[in-house]
């Protein structure tokens, strides 16, 4: 398995001493997401649940994974200029 450049934040505090990948295109676990996303592992599993969080993918019955760009995009995608900000209409977000 190739090495993937990482972060000095993802060094520092990562799950279990891992070190993140910052590829994009890697699959990321669920504890992975809830730090970099700074959300617990049980608010993923509601979004997942009822909608409303990083896209994820499904490998198996029970393994969940995400691909760091979703969740980069979806990060973005909440990005406020101030607290009156609506941010995107409904709908528009991915």
């Amino acid at each position: 398995m190739q090495d993937h450049p990482v972060t000095q934040a993802d060094r520092a505090g990562a799950p279990a001493g891992r070190i993140i990948p910052t590829d994009p295109d890697a699959l990321l676990y669920q504890a992975e997401v809830a730090y970099l996303t700074a959300q617990s592992e049980r608010t993923l599993e509601a979004y997942r649940l009822k909608g409303g969080g990083p896209p994820f993918i499904v490998i198996g019955k029970r393994g969940v994974r995400y691909r760091r760009g979703d969740v980069q995009e979806w990060i973005a995608a909440r990005r406020r200029r101030s607290t009156s900000d609506p941010g995107p209409a409904p709908g528009a977000l991915k």
